[in-house]
């Protein structure tokens, strides 16, 4: 099986700042990842702008896309981590890491906030945060951050490997 990072590469379990932390996302989370997810769809929606998700997101569904999630980082495929608040109390969003087959690009990071923190700047802070992690201690040299640092249209422009 092919691996998204190097085989001898140790996978980061968390990161944390004084605000969140961002660990595995896991079926564990399904209740409080739905909640967050159904409560901001209208932002969420735009993370990825050519998928319907999650318009007509159940639990059961939920459910499914957070094992899927969770196999998928323990295969090293990719890696989902869901944003607590300290106390584990609220999920506040999501930071994804997904391969890429994008010409000098070697990852796809893509995130979101609930919307409720979007008037604070989370969402900014969860961005210099993941950036300045990848910078530390990921692999990456070069990750995109489609619809934030690229826009979606020249993206989709760029050419495949």
């Amino acid at each position: 099986m092919l691996h998204f990072v190097p085989s001898e590469f140790i996978i980061p379990q968390s990161m944390e700042t004084d605000e969140f932390r961002l660990r595995m996302l896991s079926i564990d989370d399904v209740d409080k990842d739905f909640e967050a997810v159904t409560s901001s769809t209208k932002h969420v929606s735009k993370v990825w702008p050519d998928s319907d998700w999650p318009d007509g997101l159940t639990l059961r569904q939920n459910l499914i896309d957070l094992g899927w999630h969770e196999k998928e980082f323990q295969n090293r495929t990719s890696f989902a981590y869901t944003m607590v608040t300290l106390d584990e109390s609220k999920v506040l969003g999501c930071v994804y890491f997904h391969p890429t087959t994008k010409s000098d690009y070697d990852a796809e990071v893509f995130m979101w906030v609930i919307e409720s923190e979007l008037r604070n700047g989370l969402d900014e802070r969860l961005f210099n945060e993941v950036q300045r992690w990848l910078d530390m201690d990921w692999p990456f040299s070069n990750p995109a951050y489609p619809g934030r640092t690229i826009s979606w249209d020249d993206w989709e422009s760029l050419p495949e490997e």
